[in-house]
């Protein structure tokens, strides 16, 4: 079976978690960084969810690489601000945190759909993934934007021939990264409910 675009995805979705079964802030963070390749296939379409999504793996890098040792476990990034009662600033990690995982989510759907509904058309893909996921955190500005993004999707064949229609079996690692990731983003969501930090909203 040849490499497809989610190869490496795949491989380092593995090492997320460690032996005791925490997550790990490196691994997590780059296993987002090689989903953002994928994202310029898009093309003008995805600008917007790219610049967020590489916004906050920069804060959370920068945040780790100030004491990697301390934060070597991605809750301890949240944990630390939950002490200082900074946890709930726009510019906080855990604000980082919790909106790069809703993209990822947003992400999951995406190509979960597009796996799963070969006769649905791009922007169906996009839609339904976006009111499944990042629409009831959205306030009216980020909708609007988001709407007039999702029109500039590609058809979804060109894309599927940009991405590797015929690079391996490029469905089925569409459908195990859905499979493999998403338990990853849910336990993430739990946690951050557990600190009663999962539901911040946007403008």
């Amino acid at each position: 079976m040849g490499d497809t675009v989610f190869t490496a995805c795949l491989e380092g979705i593995q090492s997320i978690k460690c032996e005791q079964g925490d997550m790990l802030t490196k691994p997590f963070l780059d296993v987002c960084k090689l989903i953002l390749p994928l994202l310029d296939k898009f093309g003008a379409a995805m600008t917007i969810v790219k610049s967020d999504i590489s916004g906050n793996i920069s804060r959370l890098e920068s945040k780790f690489n100030s004491n990697p040792s301390r934060f070597n476990y991605l809750y301890n990034l949240v944990q630390a601000e939950v002490e200082t009662k900074t946890a709930k600033s726009s510019c906080s990690c855990t604000n980082g945190l919790l909106w790069l995982t809703r993209a990822m989510d947003f992400l999951v759907e995406l190509f979960r759909n597009l796996a799963e509904h070969h006769d649905w058309s791009m922007s169906q893909v996009c839609n339904d993934a976006y009111s499944k996921t990042l629409k009831k955190w959205h306030g009216w500005l980020a909708s609007s934007s988001f709407a007039v993004a999702i029109k500039l999707a590609p058809d979804r064949k060109k894309f599927m021939e940009v991405i590797g229609i015929e690079d391996g079996d490029i469905y089925d690692d569409m459908q195990k990264f859905c499979t493999d990731f998403s338990p990853i983003l849910v336990q993430i969501h739990k946690f951050l409910a557990s600190v009663g930090l999962d539901s911040m909203k946007s403008s």
